[in-house]
Formats: C-alpha cells, structure tokens, sequence
C-alpha cells in the first residue's frame, strides 16, 4: 500500500488542523492505520492509530480528547482532525499502515511522506 498525507499548514495556538492520507491499493481494509510524528530534535513518537474497520481508537496521552482519528475504507482515506492544537504539537505529521494492531512504530511496514504541521503562539 501506498501512503500520501497532506493537510498540514501554519495554524495559531488553539486553532485546528485536519491530515488526510490517502491510500493506493485495493487492500487499504487489511491494514490498521496510525499516525505519528517528530518533532525538530526528537525521536518520532506515537499519536493514534485505528483498526482496520474503524470500530476501535486510541490516542496518546498527549493528544487524548483534542484529537480524532478516522477513516474511510470506501474511499481509502484516514483522517487526523487536531483541535486545540498547542505549540508542542509542531512537528512532522506520518501516516502508516499495520497489519498487527498496536502502537510501536515498528509494526508500521508502510509510511507516507510526512507533512508539516506549525503552531505559532
């Protein structure tokens, strides 16, 4: 499967943003989805990931209750919508794809490009 994110931008504090990744491949269902990002310095670090049909999230700690993952399976598409975005959530946006459930980066065998997100004060 191939990955293609986008969606990222200049929002100030507070503000929104919404990351749309879009798959290539009839077999987009197969695959859990999550993304991540990585900070200028910092290691890449989990943010949500979703199960191949949608019925089950879970997000980091840090992100919990500002953030939504979704996704579309008819239209091979998974969705980050970020609320309340805070000046520690700049960083470089992935998606990838999984076909073991779980949040170690490592489980992830395909990623997208990343895009940038940029929260100013």
């Amino acid at each position: 499967v191939q990955l293609q994110a986008s969606g990222g931008g200049l929002v100030q504090a507070g503000g929104s943003l919404r990351l749309s990744c879009a798959a290539s491949g009839r077999t987009f269902s197969s695959y859990h989805m999550g993304w991540f990002r990585q900070a200028p310095g910092k290691e890449r670090e989990f943010v949500a990931v979703i199960t191949r049909s949608g019925g089950s999230t879970n997000y980091a700690d840090s992100v919990k209750g500002r953030f939504t993952i979704s996704r579309d399976n008819a239209k091979n598409t998974v969705v980050l919508q970020m609320n309340s975005l805070k000046l520690e959530d700049t960083a470089v946006y992935s998606c990838a794809a999984a076909l073991s459930y779980g949040f170690d980066q490592r489980l992830y065998g395909y990623w997208g490009q990343g895009t940038q997100v940029t929260v100013s004060s």
